[in-house]
């Protein structure tokens, strides 16, 4: 189980995504997120390539908002087997590994939005990371 402490901030610029967003979930949770006055979810991330795992429409808004920085989680994304990728049923294509995710996430070419379906046993923790910490410059690369 994940906690606060597994929170690490990274360059919004060290991240890659891997699919499309859908504007309008963004433009809602950009909203909301100012409303907060931060971010109240990590994004889930590889910790070797920095491919977005889950999170695409957090970073996305960190991008609209220009911060320097993002609150993530970073994991081990091709060993560790409690992650599994899978696609959502309406997917244009029948099935995803994570190497494909990796390698995607790697090209600068993203999948179409909902494609990839990522299962992480562990909750993630509550967090409040206010939007004036995060215009800071940020630190570099995660660490182990």
């Amino acid at each position: 189980m994940w906690e606060e402490a597994d929170v690490q901030l990274v360059p919004v610029e060290w991240l890659k995504p891997h699919e499309e967003i859908k504007p309008r979930n963004r433009d809602k949770l950009l909203e909301m997120t100012k409303r907060w006055g931060g971010y109240t979810k990590p994004l889930i991330v590889d910790k070797v390539t920095g491919a977005i795992l889950d999170g695409h429409h957090r970073f996305s808004i960190a991008s609209k908002l220009g911060l320097a920085q993002i609150p993530v989680i970073a994991v081990d994304y091709l060993n560790d087997e409690t992650i599994e990728v899978d696609v959502w049923p309406s997917a244009t294509i029948e099935s995803l590994t994570k190497q494909e995710v990796i390698e995607m996430s790697l090209s600068g070419e993203v999948f179409p939005p909902k494609t990839s379906r990522h299962r992480i046993a562990d909750h993630l923790p509550p967090i409040h990371f206010p939007l004036e910490v995060l215009a800071q410059p940020a630190p570099i690369q995660p660490q182990d």
